[in-house]
Protein backbone atom coordinates (compact mmCIF):
# COMPACT_ATOMS: atom_id res chain seq x y z
CA UNK A 1 0.00 0.00 0.00
CA UNK A 2 2.60 2.56 1.05
CA UNK A 3 4.47 1.92 -2.48
CA UNK A 4 1.03 2.22 -4.44
CA UNK A 5 0.92 5.69 -2.37
CA UNK A 6 4.23 6.48 -3.03
CA UNK A 7 4.81 6.02 -6.77
CA UNK A 8 1.35 7.48 -7.11
CA UNK A 9 2.41 10.91 -5.52
CA UNK A 10 5.54 10.77 -7.46
CA UNK A 11 3.67 10.35 -10.77
CA UNK A 12 1.82 13.58 -9.34
CA UNK A 13 4.74 15.44 -8.65
CA UNK A 14 6.20 14.44 -12.63
CA UNK A 15 3.38 15.49 -14.02
CA UNK A 16 2.64 18.61 -12.53
CA UNK A 17 6.69 19.65 -12.99
CA UNK A 18 7.09 19.11 -16.47
CA UNK A 19 5.64 21.71 -19.70
CA UNK A 20 4.60 19.08 -22.28
CA UNK A 21 3.21 22.37 -24.17
CA UNK A 22 4.31 26.26 -23.47
CA UNK A 23 1.90 26.95 -20.70
CA UNK A 24 3.19 30.40 -20.82
CA UNK A 25 2.20 33.13 -23.21
CA UNK A 26 2.25 36.89 -23.48
CA UNK A 27 0.99 39.50 -25.20
CA UNK A 28 3.57 41.79 -27.36
CA UNK A 29 2.96 44.75 -29.40
CA UNK A 30 5.14 45.88 -32.52
CA UNK A 31 4.72 49.87 -33.64
CA UNK A 32 4.63 50.17 -37.43
CA UNK A 33 3.95 53.12 -39.97
CA UNK A 34 0.62 51.82 -40.00
CA UNK A 35 -0.38 51.37 -36.11
CA UNK A 36 0.44 48.60 -33.53
CA UNK A 37 0.12 44.78 -34.44
CA UNK A 38 -0.67 42.46 -31.63
CA UNK A 39 1.13 39.46 -31.42
CA UNK A 40 0.27 36.47 -28.71
CA UNK A 41 3.29 34.41 -28.28
CA UNK A 42 4.48 31.39 -26.57
CA UNK A 43 7.46 31.95 -24.37
CA UNK A 44 10.77 29.78 -24.89
CA UNK A 45 13.08 30.87 -21.91
CA UNK A 46 14.73 27.82 -20.91
CA UNK A 47 17.57 25.56 -22.76
CA UNK A 48 14.98 22.75 -23.60
CA UNK A 49 12.10 25.36 -24.47
CA UNK A 50 14.53 27.03 -26.88
CA UNK A 51 15.82 23.75 -28.05
CA UNK A 52 12.32 22.63 -28.85
CA UNK A 53 11.19 25.75 -30.75
CA UNK A 54 8.33 25.16 -33.31
CA UNK A 55 10.23 21.90 -34.63
CA UNK A 56 7.32 19.30 -36.00
CA UNK A 57 4.33 22.35 -35.92
CA UNK A 58 1.77 21.63 -38.50
CA UNK A 59 0.74 25.23 -38.71
CA UNK A 60 0.57 28.40 -36.08
CA UNK A 61 -2.91 30.77 -36.02
CA UNK A 62 -1.71 34.31 -37.75
CA UNK A 63 -1.24 36.42 -34.68
CA UNK A 64 0.30 34.18 -32.70
CA UNK A 65 4.41 33.05 -32.73
CA UNK A 66 7.38 31.95 -30.03
CA UNK A 67 8.89 34.45 -28.53
CA UNK A 68 12.52 33.39 -27.12
CA UNK A 69 13.87 34.97 -24.66
CA UNK A 70 17.95 34.65 -23.51
CA UNK A 71 19.94 35.67 -20.70
CA UNK A 72 21.88 38.01 -22.83
CA UNK A 73 22.19 40.08 -25.76
CA UNK A 74 24.64 38.65 -28.14
CA UNK A 75 24.25 37.51 -31.71
CA UNK A 76 21.65 34.37 -32.06
CA UNK A 77 21.75 31.53 -34.81
CA UNK A 78 18.73 29.37 -35.81
CA UNK A 79 17.90 26.74 -38.22
CA UNK A 80 15.04 25.54 -39.37
CA UNK A 81 15.82 21.49 -38.83
CA UNK A 82 12.67 19.63 -38.09
CA UNK A 83 10.52 23.09 -38.46
CA UNK A 84 7.61 22.68 -40.94
CA UNK A 85 6.55 25.98 -41.42
CA UNK A 86 8.32 28.92 -42.90
CA UNK A 87 8.71 31.57 -40.72
CA UNK A 88 9.48 35.39 -40.29
CA UNK A 89 12.29 35.27 -37.59
CA UNK A 90 12.35 38.86 -35.98
CA UNK A 91 15.06 39.84 -33.42
CA UNK A 92 14.89 42.52 -30.89
CA UNK A 93 18.03 44.22 -28.60
CA UNK A 94 17.55 44.69 -25.23
CA UNK A 95 16.17 48.11 -25.77
CA UNK A 96 13.34 46.58 -27.26
CA UNK A 97 13.96 47.40 -30.76
CA UNK A 98 14.43 45.20 -33.67
CA UNK A 99 17.15 44.54 -35.18
CA UNK A 100 17.52 42.15 -37.65
CA UNK A 101 14.62 39.97 -39.71
CA UNK A 102 14.83 37.18 -41.52
CA UNK A 103 12.59 34.66 -43.77
CA UNK A 104 13.33 31.51 -43.07
CA UNK A 105 11.90 28.06 -45.13
CA UNK A 106 12.12 24.13 -43.81
CA UNK A 107 15.28 22.42 -44.24
CA UNK A 108 15.11 20.07 -46.22
CA UNK A 109 18.79 18.37 -46.44
CA UNK A 110 21.71 18.21 -44.06
CA UNK A 111 23.16 20.43 -43.39
CA UNK A 112 20.49 23.33 -42.26
CA UNK A 113 20.78 26.94 -43.42
CA UNK A 114 21.98 29.24 -39.95
CA UNK A 115 19.60 32.27 -39.52
CA UNK A 116 22.22 34.80 -37.56
CA UNK A 117 20.97 38.17 -36.88
CA UNK A 118 23.44 41.04 -38.20
CA UNK A 119 23.42 42.16 -34.70
CA UNK A 120 22.99 41.29 -30.94
CA UNK A 121 19.81 40.65 -29.57
CA UNK A 122 18.08 39.49 -26.31
CA UNK A 123 14.88 38.45 -27.84
CA UNK A 124 13.63 36.65 -30.69
CA UNK A 125 10.23 36.36 -31.84
CA UNK A 126 9.00 33.51 -34.69
CA UNK A 127 6.00 34.85 -36.67
CA UNK A 128 4.19 32.71 -39.96
CA UNK A 129 6.00 33.89 -43.11
CA UNK A 130 5.54 37.32 -44.46
CA UNK A 131 3.97 38.34 -41.30
CA UNK A 132 6.82 41.27 -41.06
CA UNK A 133 5.82 42.10 -44.89
CA UNK A 134 2.36 41.99 -44.55
CA UNK A 135 2.09 44.69 -41.26
CA UNK A 136 4.87 46.49 -42.54
CA UNK A 137 7.36 45.71 -39.32
CA UNK A 138 10.69 46.78 -39.91
CA UNK A 139 14.22 46.79 -38.69
CA UNK A 140 13.89 49.47 -36.07
CA UNK A 141 10.09 49.30 -35.25
CA UNK A 142 10.15 49.27 -31.21
CA UNK A 143 8.37 46.19 -29.63
CA UNK A 144 6.69 46.16 -26.01
CA UNK A 145 6.27 42.72 -23.84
Amino acid sequence: MKKTALALLLILLLVGCSRQDYNTKRDISINTAKGTIAVQAEIADTDAERAQGLMFRQSMPGNQGMLFIFGKEEHQIFWMKNTLIPLDIIFIGKDLEIVDIQHAVPCTADPCPLYKSVKPAKYVLEVNANFTTNNNITIGSKVKI
